[in-house]
């Protein structure tokens, strides 16, 4: 039998690796603009074309690379970074692995132009699909200028899985703002189809947030700051009522490198309690300072999740750090002991005499109605008015007896009527023949709401409710886009929405049965939903802007609800087509039966 294994040819390998770096645009954007920051560029432009499918280019004024690193650097595992094994545990730089430019070059035609400042001439490199096809001397400024052309065009099936050009560009503009606000102190710009997107100036951290997300977010800031043995930790946290019920300034840094960690973000969100309602996250800004040699940045090929040598320990000095910030600014109640006032006590000098008990005059014989002009007497008045009235009076007892019976059981009392209760404002409780019936009140409306809100996109049909005074809002990039993106479907859900530019819009109109939701709310969940159904290729876009909006518009948690608000609710979940499930495939009703309930008394 002859031999079956054989090594792969190096542009197959390319793509093969390609799969794990570069996903979409973004990730392309993403390691050419952190190549550019480790060459010490002082000034990034980015310039994008159809989201990033016709053209991606990074432009610095970087160190540059000679004519042998120009080639040099499209091949796997070619890297100025690090040089052995030990290497890898005092990483400061942003990439290592050498695998960003040869990914891209196996999936793309690619044109890099390159300087050194000392060089009198620059290097043209070509290569198209990993084949190198041009090296030559050419005239350019000093830094680099990479040109990524036809994103996959020799994956064809790659390409077919992009999403729309308003939801690629929108990962583009998130890859973006984490580099960013990592690196104030470079100038960055970025520009779309002849647009520009952002021009941001070299400043500290805090203009930088806000030249990033609007200048309505500098009221909302508050400074953290606390340094350890262990750690450093600096940035913003929000106050809380800039919270909202739905994530999107979230941002973690270690090193000014991004990064995703869940455990670190339920410090933050301990930090807050008792002071945010259930559901409601807090916007952050926290930027970690950590000895490269306690973290492990090389667990993931994009880099941005991070192992720490002690988490336990961060995670309660984050937690404090977060705390005490909230205090300092008096948002939760905190104690000054050096403000404090003083309160003097007098103290008895030994010549005075010991306080005695005060002297109280007790009149034994006082009679209140004495020398009263009243008509009638106190025996009287008992004969009158209550020895009339104390007749059956065990009746009166009786029947608050009742009214407490009906108060507390309800089921018990009144066959004819429904049987819910609410639990912890949260869950309605039904009992049914098999058992106890709960059901999750906020995903069961969202299941009633996505189900009309389907009805109206398909049928055309919406009734909207006109602001009396119109509302505008200003949103950031991201937002704005995905706003864009699925304005015609808001339209027939009863949306008015004007856009008016600069990420700016005016809210005209919302739907009829919102209630008295907050429109500026409701839009900010409608959107942050939205975009984190965008991984659900199963549904359209339709499905997932009923979705989010019944998500947006649904009866949060810890609702207090009436007995025939509970019945409505019920009544309307049992008509849906599927209400065993939420608009995102979470369970709504759960059956507790009664074999279980006997166990748990026995």
């Amino acid at each position: 039998m002859p031999d079956i294994i054989k090594l792969l040819p190096d542009s197959v390998a390319n793509q093969i690796a390609a799969g794990e770096v570069i996903q979409r645009p973004a990730s392309v954007v993403k390691e050419l603009m952190e190549n550019s920051v480790d060459a010490s560029a002082r000034n990034i432009r980015v310039i994008i074309r159809d989201s990033g499918k016709t053209l991606i280019q990074v432009t610095d004024d970087g160190y540059g690379m000679s004519e042998t690193d120009a080639r040099l650097s499209f091949e796997r595992h070619s890297t100025s970074k690090i040089s052995a094994a030990k290497d890898l545990f005092a990483i400061t730089t942003k990439g290592f692995r050498g695998e960003a430019l040869a990914s891209i070059a196996a999936v793309a035609m690619v044109e890099l132009k390159t300087r050194r400042k000392d060089d009198e001439t620059g290097t043209l490199v070509v290569i198209n699909g990993s084949k190198a096809e041009a090296q030559e001397p050419c005239s350019c400024p000093s830094g680099s200028s990479f040109s990524v052309k036809n994103l996959f065009y020799n994956i064809p099936a790659r390409r077919k899985f992009l999403k729309s050009d308003i939801t690629e560009f929108r990962h583009i503009v998130n890859e973006f703002q984490k580099i960013v606000l990592a690196h104030p102190d470079i100038r960055f710009s970025l520009h779309h189809n002849d647009t520009d997107i952002y021009n941001l100036a070299p400043g500290n951290r805090r203009q930088r947030i806000i030249a990033v997300f609007g200048k309505q977010i500098n009221q909302d800031l508050i400074t953290l700051e606390t340094e350890t043995n262990l750690i450093t930790i600096k940035g913003f946290i929000g106050k809380p009522e800039s919270a909202r019920r739905t994530y999107g300034e979230q941002f973690f840094f270690v090193n000014n490198r991004f990064m995703k960690h869940p455990y670190f973000h339920k410090a933050v969100i301990e930090a807050y309690q008792n002071i945010l309602p259930a559901e409601a996250i807090p916007i952050y800004f926290i930027f970690l300072e950590a000895d490269p040699g306690s973290i492990d940045i090389n667990i993931h090929p994009t880099k941005t999740e991070i192992k720490f040598e002690d988490e336990r320990s961060i995670w309660h000095i984050l937690m404090a750090s977060v705390r005490e910030a909230l205090g300092r600014f008096n948002i939760v109640p905190s104690l000054d002991f050096e403000n404090e006032a003083l309160i003097e006590i007098p103290v008895r000098s030994s010549k005075e005499t010991a306080p005695g008990p005060p002297d109280i005059e007790i009149n034994p014989r006082y009679d209140p109605f004495e020398g009263n002009d009243r008509s009638y007497h106190k025996p009287d008045l008992i004969e009158k008015f209550e020895r009339a009235n104390t007749e059956h009076w065990e009746k009166l007892y009786s029947a608050l007896e009742k009214e407490d019976e009906n108060a507390a059981f309800p089921h018990e009392t009144n066959e004819e009527k429904r049987k819910f209760f609410q639990i912890k404002n949260k869950y309605i409780v039904c009992p049914v023949k098999s058992g106890l019936m709960l059901i999750d009140q906020k995903r069961a409306h969202e299941r009633i709401l996505f189900e009309s809100y389907l009805d109206c996109l398909s049928t055309n049909r919406f009734v909207s409710q006109s602001e009396m005074f119109p509302v505008p809002v200003e949103l950031n990039h991201v937002n704005y886009l995905v706003l864009k993106e699925i304005s015609g479907d808001l339209k027939l859900l009863g949306f008015n929405i004007e856009f008016s530019g600069n990420n700016k819009i005016i809210i005209k109109g919302r739907p009829a049965d919102a209630g008295s939701c907050d429109p500026v709310e409701m839009l900010d969940i409608l959107i942050e939903t939205f975009k984190s159904t965008q991984a659900d290729p199963s549904s359209g876009v339709k499905e997932k802007v009923a979705a989010a909006m019944a998500g947006a518009s649904a009866i949060p948690y810890g609702k207090a609800l009436m007995h025939n608000e509970m019945e409505d609710l019920f009544d309307s979940l049992f008509a849906c087509k599927a209400p065993n499930y939420s608009p995102g495939g979470r369970p709504v009703i759960n059956i507790l039966a009664l074999e279980e309930l006997d166990k748990r008394f026995k």
